[in-house]
């Protein structure tokens, strides 16, 4: 199972050295909170190995600053983010969000920026799903973590360096056999479909759920992660489901790859994604 990354901290400079008391006390110190970390760490992989759909506690839930304030500036067109190094515009609190955050996760900052604005997005088209960013950043780790599988990385456009389409669905051994639907438009293959994208979309799959989510009438690209973090989104949706319950999110993600264990990837990467936004 892949982890992510833990949050990125400087390494402390050494203490002076103190009295022998002071010695022990650090160290009974220091023994109680291993003991505390090991009972802890112990009951979240008890808790963990339980979760299956409709086990799992609550899912992660988007952090309170999505919820942009009335008057501040929308995410442009593209969600463009500032060069790196320069400093935030007061005026962008998304890219500020993002740029901290990134630090904390190695979430590249184009990719906060697309789960973000889809997770905005389906507050105004449907509410009731409450789908968050966490969530879809959770699925785009496992699809292409975030775009950049392979040493690729992610432009101000919102694709990657590379087109990324995956294997030939050609019935190999846990493969499943899909033919050719598109005329090879997205993969490249009359063959066989293939996934294409950061969010790994089959080509059917992706004419039902696409969109252009900068709206600006061109058609929507499945290598383009703001259009496919968006169709990730309604796909997740879709029927009437409830991503705020437990039950709600295990059917989302179990419909978008119907695997126990990648379910269970999904939710430690996002889990830990929401909590390293809720962070202060």
């Amino acid at each position: 199972m892949v982890v992510p990354p833990p949050p990125k901290t400087s390494k402390p400079e050494p203490r002076p050295g103190r009295g022998r008391a002071g010695d022990l006390f650090g160290r009974l110190v220091l023994v109680l909170i291993l003991l505390a970390v090991v009972a802890g760490g112990a009951w979240a992989l008890a808790t963990f190995n339980r979760s299956g759909p409709g086990q799992a506690a609550d899912p992660p839930f988007p952090v309170p600053f999505l919820a942009v304030e009335p008057g501040a500036a929308a995410p442009g067109p593209g969600g463009e983010a500032p060069p790196a190094g320069q400093p935030q515009s007061t005026t962008d609190p998304l890219g500020a969000w993002a740029a901290a955050l990134s630090d904390k996760t190695d979430i590249p900052v184009r990719a906060l920026r697309a789960y973000a604005i889809a997770d905005m997005a389906m507050r105004t088209q449907a509410p009731a799903c409450r789908v968050s960013w966490a969530t879809l950043a959770g699925i785009g780790r496992i699809e292409s973590h975030h775009g950049t599988i392979g040493g690729l990385r992610l432009g101000e456009d919102g694709r990657p360096s590379r087109p990324i389409i995956g294997i030939p669905l050609d019935g190999s051994p846990g493969v499943k056999a899909i033919a050719d639907s598109d005329g090879g438009t997205l993969d490249g293959d009359t063959r066989w479909d293939r996934a294409v994208g950061p969010m790994q979309f089959i080509p059917t799959t992706w004419a039902r759920y696409a969109v252009r989510a900068n709206g600006d009438g061109q058609d929507p690209d499945p290598q383009n992660i703001d259009d496919a973090a968006l169709a990730a989104a309604r796909y997740l949706c879709s029927g009437g489901r409830d991503l705020g319950t437990g039950a709600g999110w295990w059917a989302a993600v179990l419909a978008y790859n119907n695997s126990t264990e990648y379910g269970q990837n999904v939710y430690s990467g996002a889990d830990a994604y929401a909590r390293a936004g809720n962070e202060g």
